[in-house]
C-alpha cells in the first residue's frame, strides 16, 4: 500500500513539476516576444481595454482596414503601403487579436463598431472614412457604412461574408461552428501552457508540418517572411483563440445585426469576389453591389479568399477610384465607382 501511494505521490510530484516547467517556458516566451515585437503602431484606450491602430500616410479621406475573422493589421501589408502613398490610411486590430487587448463579451458586430468609431475619435481621426473590410470584416464595413452614412466616403468588400449565410445555418454549418468553438477554446488552453508556442517553434525550424493546412494557415505563407515570427508570437498566446471562439459564438447575431440594418445608400461600394466563388456567393456579392445606387461588383479572376495577398492591385485601385472621385468632387456629391475601370476588372 505503500508502495502505490508513494507511485501516486511520485506521478503528482512529476505532473506539478511538468505544469511548472510549461508555465515558465511559456511566460519567458512571452516577455521575451514583447520585447522583440512591440506594437508597430499605438495604442487607444477604448472603454477598459485597448486598441492597436496602425497609421500610414495623409489626405483625406482616410482608409481604415479591418481583417477576417483571426486576423490582424499585418493582413495588409501589401495593400496598406500602396494607399498611404495618395492618402490617409489606418488598420486596426480587433479587440482580441494582434496586439489589442480584450475587449468585452459578446463580439457582435455591433459591439466591433462601436469600440472602432470610438477608437478612431479618441485618435483624432475625423471622418470621412473609406470602409475596407476582408471577410468577417465586411460585416464591420457594412454596419458602420450603414449606421453612420454621414461619415463614409466609400465602402470596399473583400470577398465578404454574407448575412444571409448565417441567419438560419443548416444543421451541418452549426456542428462545424460548434466544432470550431470547441478547438478554439481547448487551443487557448494549451497556449496558456506553451504548447502552442512550442509548436511554432517546431514549424519554424521545419520540424514538423500542419498535418491538414487551413486556408488561414496556407494564407500565412503568402505573406512577407519577415512578419511570420510576429505572427507567431502573437497565435502563441491564449488570447486570439478566445477571441475567434466569441467571435464565432455571435456570428448568428452579428449576422442578424447587419441584415436588420440593411437598407439601399448611396456611398461608393465595390464588392470584391474570388475567383473561386461558387455561384451562390457571385450571386450574394452582386445582390450587396445592388444595394448601393453607386455600387460595382468584381470578380477577382485568379484569386482566391485572400485577395489582399493575392492580388493586392485590384484592391488598391478600388480604393484609388473612390479617393479621387470623392476629391473631385470635393465630398459625396455625385461620386460613382466606374465599373469600366481598367485598372479594376
Amino acid at each position: 500500500m505503500k508502495t502505490v501511494l508513494w507511485a501516486l505521490a511520485g506521478m503528482g510530484a512529476g505532473l506539478a513539476l511538468l505544469l511548472l516547467a510549461a508555465l515558465t517556458y511559456q511566460s519567458l516566451g512571452r516577455f521575451r516576444d514583447r520585447r522583440r515585437f512591440p506594437p508597430p503602431g499605438r495604442m487607444v484606450r477604448v472603454g477598459r481595454h485597448r486598441v492597436h491602430l496602425l497609421e500610414a500616410g495623409t489626405g483625406e479621406p482616410t482608409v481604415v482596414f479591418d481583417a477576417g475573422l483571426p486576423g490582424t493589421c499585418l493582413g495588409w501589408c501589401y495593400v496598406q503601403p500602396a494607399v498611404a502613398e495618395f492618402t490617409r490610411t489606418v488598420s486596426y486590430d480587433r479587440a482580441g487579436l494582434g496586439w489589442s487587448e480584450r475587449g468585452p463579451r459578446p463580439r457582435t458586430t455591433q459591439q466591433i463598431v462601436a469600440e472602432l468609431r470610438a477608437a478612431l475619435a479618441r485618435a483624432g481621426i475625423a471622418p470621412p472614412y473609406v470602409l475596407v473590410g476582408h471577410s468577417f470584416g465586411g460585416f464591420t464595413a457594412q454596419l458602420f457604412a450603414l449606421t453612420y452614412p454621414e461619415e463614409v466616403a466609400g465602402v470596399v468588400l473583400v470577398d465578404s461574408i454574407h448575412p444571409g449565410e448565417w441567419l438560419a445555418p443548416d444543421e451541418e454549418t452549426l456542428r462545424r461552428m460548434a466544432a470550431g468553438i470547441r478547438l478554439a477554446r481547448r487551443t487557448a488552453w494549451l497556449a496558456r501552457l506553451g504548447a502552442m508556442r512550442f509548436y511554432f517553434w517546431l514549424i519554424a525550424r521545419r520540424a514538423v508540418t500542419p498535418a491538414a493546412p487551413s486556408d488561414w494557415v496556407a494564407s500565412l505563407q503568402k505573406m512577407p517572411r519577415e512578419l511570420l515570427p510576429a505572427l507567431r508570437a502573437i497565435w502563441s498566446e491564449a488570447k486570439p483563440y478566445q477571441t475567434l471562439a466569441d467571435q464565432i459564438e455571435a456570428l448568428r447575431t452579428s449576422a442578424a445585426q447587419v441584415a436588420e440594418a440593411d437598407a439601399p445608400c448611396a456611398v461608393p461600394l465595390v464588392v470584391l469576389s474570388a475567383g473561386n466563388a461558387d455561384a451562390r456567393r457571385l450571386r450574394e456579392a452582386a445582390a450587396t453591389a445592388k444595394r448601393s445606387s453607386r455600387g460595382v461588383h468584381i470578380v477577382a479572376h485568379g484569386s482566391g479568399h485572400w485577395i489582399q495577398l493575392e492580388q493586392p492591385a485590384l484592391i488598391i485601385a478600388a480604393i484609388r477610384q473612390i479617393v479621387e472621385q470623392y476629391r473631385q468632387t470635393g465630398g459625396w456629391g455625385t461620386a460613382s465607382v466606374q465599373p469600366g475601370s481598367e485598372m479594376i476588372h
